[in-house]
C-alpha cells in the first residue's frame, strides 16, 4: 500500500472524520489479509515492533508458585487443567498483536483528536493502553476503564448516581474516607459520566487478588415489589435444582422475582455466613471468576489459605485491616443512614504490600428518618436491612480460623 502525503495528515488540525480514519484501517486490514509472497517479503521492514512490556508479563507469568490450589468445591474441581487452558489461549492472542504502521496511527489520531467515546474507552481496556498487570475480577467489564495515571473510571448513570453521592457523602469523614478508593471527583466524555477513582491495583507487583461481596442479602427490596409469578424464573430454578420449588410452585410452574433471588442467594455463602466469595486470582495465574458455590465453612478456609499461602505476616496484617474496617462501619454516620447492598471487601497483596478496601456503593440507598439498621439483624421486607457488618463477623472469623489453623501448622513443626 503506498503512503501517500493525505493519508498521514492525522491531526486535529486537519479534523479528519471518524468515518474516513476507519476507512483507512479497513483499507489497511484488507491488504493484510491478502498478501503475496512479495509483500511478505517486504513487509518485514513497515512492522511495528510492540511494547517490550509483553515480554515482562510473559516473565512475570513464568514465574509461578508451582504447589497445585486444591479447593475442593464443585467449579475447581479440575483447576490444573483450568489454567492449563488460560496458559494456552494466552499463547494464541500473543499470535493476533501485530499491528501494522498505518493502523497504529490511525488509532493514535482517533485517540488524540477526538475525544474519548465508551467505544474507545471499551477499546483501551482491552488492548495495551490499560495499565500492565490491570485485572478486573467481578462485575460489568464495560463499566470500568483503568487510565495509565493510577485512576480507574467507572461508568455512572448521571451526577445523580447513588455510587456518586455516596462516594462525595463518605469523602467528608476523614475515617471512612480511607477504607474505601479515594474519590477524585467526575468527569464526563461523549455525554457519558464517570467517576474518577483511585486504582487500588496500582503499586502492586503480580498480586493475589480476592474479592468478597458482603451481606445476606444482595438484592434491592424495590427489585423484588413486583409478586407477578414468573414461569421464567421457576425454569431457572429447575434448571439448577429441579428439588428446589415446592409442591404449589410445581403446581404453578412460575415463581416470584423474590422467591428466585432468594434461591439464588441460597446456593452461596450469602445467606447462611453474610459473605461470599466473588473471585480470586494467584500470583501468575489467571483470576477465578466463578466460586459463588463456595459456601461451606471447610470450602470458604481451603479457599482462604490457598489465597493466603501460609504467609503469616499477610494474615496478621488482613486481620488488623478487617477488624480496622469493621471498627470504621460501626462508628460512621454514613453507614449508620444508609442501606448498603452489594458491597464488596477488594483485598490485594504482593511481596511488600498489603491493602483491603470496601467498594462498590451502586446500590446504597439513604434510608427514611424515622428508620435505622444495624446491619446485623435478619432481613424482614421493610427493615431495610441487608446484613453487611454479620458479613464482616464472619469474615473475619474466617481468616482468624485459617490464622490459628496456621499457628498450630507451625507448632507442629517445631516440635
Amino acid at each position: 500500500m503506498a503512503w501517500s502525503h493525505e493519508k498521514l495528515r492525522f491531526s486535529c488540525i486537519d479534523n479528519i472524520g471518524l468515518k474516513q480514519l476507519w476507512k483507512l484501517i479497513a483499507l489497511d486490514t484488507a491488504n493484510a489479509a491478502a498478501p503475496t509472497s512479495n509483500h511478505n517479503n517486504n513487509n518485514n521492514g513497515h512492522n511495528v515492533e510492540q511494547p517490550k512490556a509483553n515480554n515482562n508479563i510473559n516473565s512475570s507469568n513464568n514465574n509461578i508458585n508451582n504447589e497445585r490450589l486444591t479447593i475442593p468445591y464443585d467449579n475447581c474441581d479440575n483447576l490444573a487443567d483450568y489454567l492449563s487452558l488460560q496458559r494456552a489461549d494466552q499463547g494464541q492472542n500473543q499470535n493476533q498483536q501485530h499491528m501494522s504502521l498505518l493502523k497504529f496511527l490511525a488509532i493514535n489520531a482517533l485517540e488524540l483528536s477526538a475525544p474519548a467515546t465508551p467505544l474507545l474507552l471499551q477499546q483501551q481496556q482491552q488492548k495495551q493502553s490499560k495499565p500492565l498487570g490491570w485485572m478486573q475480577l467481578s462485575g460489568h467489564p464495560e463499566s470500568i476503564v483503568p487510565t495509565t495515571t493510577g485512576i480507574v473510571r467507572k461508568r455512572i448513570a448521571g451526577i445523580e448516581d447513588s455510587e456518586v453521592l455516596a462516594y462525595q457523602l463518605i469523602s467528608q469523614e476523614p475515617k471512612t474516607s480511607q477504607i474505601v478508593p479515594a474519590y477524585l471527583g467526575l468527569r464526563e466524555l461523549q455525554s457519558q459520566h464517570y467517576i474518577e477513582l483511585q486504582d487500588l491495583l496500582a503499586g502492586f507487583k503480580d498480586p493475589c487478588v480476592m474479592d468478597i461481596k458482603l451481606g445476606s442479602r444482595t438484592f434491592l427490596e424495590s427489585e423484588v415489589s413486583n409478586k407477578t409469578l414468573r414461569p421464567d424464573l421457576y425454569q431457572k430454578m429447575i434448571a439448577v435444582d429441579p428439588s428446589a420449588p415446592t409442591q404449589a410452585e410445581h403446581e404453578a410452574q412460575a415463581i416470584t422475582k423474590l422467591r428466585y433471588m432468594l434461591f439464588r442467594e441460597s446456593l452461596s455463602s450469602s445467606h447462611s455466613k453474610g459473605f461470599r466469595i466473588e473471585a480470586l486470582r494467584l500470583r501468575g495465574r489467571a483470576p477465578l471468576k466463578d466460586l459463588k458455590t463456595c459456601r461451606s465453612s471447610e470450602q470458604i478456609s481451603q479457599t482462604i489459605e490457598q489465597f493466603l499461602a501460609a504467609r503469616r505476616s499477610v494474615q496478621k496484617e488482613l486481620l488488623k485491616r478487617l477488624k480496622h474496617m469493621r471498627l470504621v462501619i460501626e462508628q460512621s454516620p454514613f453507614f449508620n443512614r444508609h442501606e448498603i447492598v452489594g458491597s464488596s471487601i477488594f483485598i490485594v497483596y504482593d511481596d511488600h504490600r498489603v491493602g483491603a478496601w470496601l467498594i462498590d456503593f451502586a446500590k446504597s440507598r439513604q434510608l427514611p428518618p424515622q428508620l435505622r439498621v444495624d446491619h446485623r439483624s435478619p432481613w424482614a421486607p421493610g427493615n431495610r436491612e441487608e446484613g453487611l457488618l454479620r458479613g464482616m463477623d464472619e469474615l473475619i472469623h474466617a481468616f482468624e480460623e485459617v490464622y490459628a489453623r496456621s499457628s498450630s501448622h507451625r507448632g507442629c513443626l517445631k516440635i
